[in-house]
């Protein structure tokens, strides 16, 4: 395998990291603002809503411009972005340098994935793809208690100082190690959003959106979740995050080894009633604490056990347009972020943060109506 994938796989983990690393100290980025938890989670709403729409239309308007030249251009407006968030004396602009970070992270996460194919010879291009999302997905589960261990012991901004310091490297990496990557024509919006009309592939990219929104409305807000609960303190906050990285990142790697050996329908299913199973449990398990942890660490697993062979149904569905349903579905999972800390946040301000629990639960099952009907069969033909 060619180093420079590895590169890219760096790159596209610190990107990737920036989403929720703020996750786990909203509480304390609140407090210092002077402003409500709610307002707070949407830092990470507006983060993930900009990541899913900007993708695929910076791609576009970007498409003439050789592939290493704009890697570092987006890496230094990355960097940008998060100077401004760590530097931010007020809420509003916390909130620019996040829109700053988005809009460079959505295209960087692109960049990483089109050029690791790029570089390597053409039967190692899967191989060069998965390595680069394996960056992403570690980045999402592994960036709260990152963010959370930061906050707690050097305050709210350090996550940021910590991920523009990485950035620095990367660009220097980026510069000293990639050779030029010449554009590819790219693939205009209108032909990829014209798949949609295939009913199997848009129920289960509508059932990845429901599933990661189930999963925030509860993980954005997890932090005040287990302090209100089980009055735990920073330090055990910071276990509980670590636990569930470790079991998110073990899910992963479990559900795509199943998912070749049951079929990946099977896994789907099988991965989200576990997932739905332990998110509806955790609000019942917190009188005691070992309980929760089996909870949570069923939770982890089962809920990123469902991409990796989601991404191989959709593979199957449509061979021919895998590249596209990659893109869209990259997409979906991040409008369900944004949607589901959304959710989260106007819970936490209107009910209580021990309500996101339910709600979050009550996603997943639209969400297992959702891929059973992109799954479904009408007189023994496939429902399309």
């Amino acid at each position: 395998m060619d180093k420079r994938v590895y590169l890219l796989t760096i790159v596209s983990f610190v990107v990737g990291m920036v989403e929720l690393i703020i996750g786990g100290i909203l509480d304390l980025v609140a407090t210092d603002l002077d402003v409500g938890l709610g307002q707070a989670g949407l830092l990470i709403t507006i983060f993930s809503l900009i990541f899913a729409i900007a993708a695929p239309i910076l791609l576009i308007t970007t498409a003439k411009i050789e592939r290493k030249r704009l890697t570092l251009i987006s890496l230094a407006v990355f960097l940008l972005g998060n100077i401004v968030s760590a530097a931010s004396p007020s809420y509003s602009i916390l909130f620019l340098g996040r829109v700053i970070s988005a809009l460079s992270g959505s295209l960087l996460i692109i960049l990483c994935l089109t050029m690791a194919a790029n570089i390597v010879k053409p039967a190692y291009r899967g191989r060069a793809i998965g390595i680069v999302t394996m960056g992403v997905s570690g980045s999402l589960v592994l960036g709260v208690p990152i963010g959370l261990m930061l906050g707690n012991f050097f305050g709210w901004r350090a996550p940021f100082v910590f991920i523009a310091m990485l950035t620095l490297l990367s660009m220097v990496g980026v510069y000293a190690l990639m050779e030029k990557v010449a554009p590819k024509p790219s693939i205009p919006l209108r032909q990829q959003l014209a798949t949609l009309k295939n009913r199997k592939i848009f129920f289960a990219h509508l059932t990845t959106f429901l599933f990661l929104a189930g999963h925030s409305t509860l993980y954005a807000y997890l932090t005040p979740f287990a302090k209100t609960t089980m009055d735990l303190d920073g330090t055990w906050v910071s276990i509980i995050y670590l636990l569930f990285g470790i079991a998110a990142v073990s899910g992963g790697a479990v559900g795509g080894a199943l998912s070749d050996q049951i079929g990946s329908k099977r896994m789907i299913f099988a991965a989200m009633i576990l997932f739905g199973f332990a998110i509806f449990s955790i609000s019942y398990t917190t009188f005691a604490l070992p309980i929760f942890l089996v909870s949570l660490v069923m939770w982890g697993m089962g809920n990123w056990a469902i991409t990796p062979a989601m991404q191989s149904y959709l593979i199957e569905t449509s061979p021919e347009t895998s590249d596209i349903q990659q893109s869209l579905n990259n997409s979906a999972l991040h409008f369900g972020i944004a949607f589901g800390s959304f959710v989260g946040g106007i819970i936490v301000e209107q009910a209580s943060v021990e309500v996101t629990p339910r709600v979050g639960g009550l996603f997943v099952i639209i969400a297992l109506i959702s891929v059973s009907i992109s799954m479904a069969k009408i007189r023994g033909k496939a429902y399309v």
